[in-house]
């Protein structure tokens, strides 16, 4: 059981660590969308 827990554990993290990714690369397209227009 300790270690699916350390496992699920990183997943969480990991999937935390994609969504700020994905937030970063959601900003930068919307500058370059706007310095386009």
């Amino acid at each position: 059981m300790a270690k699916r827990k350390a496992v699920k554990k990183k997943a969480v993290k990991k999937k935390a660590v994609k969504k700020k990714a994905a937030k970063k690369t959601k900003k930068k397209a919307k500058k370059k969308s706007c310095k386009k227009c």
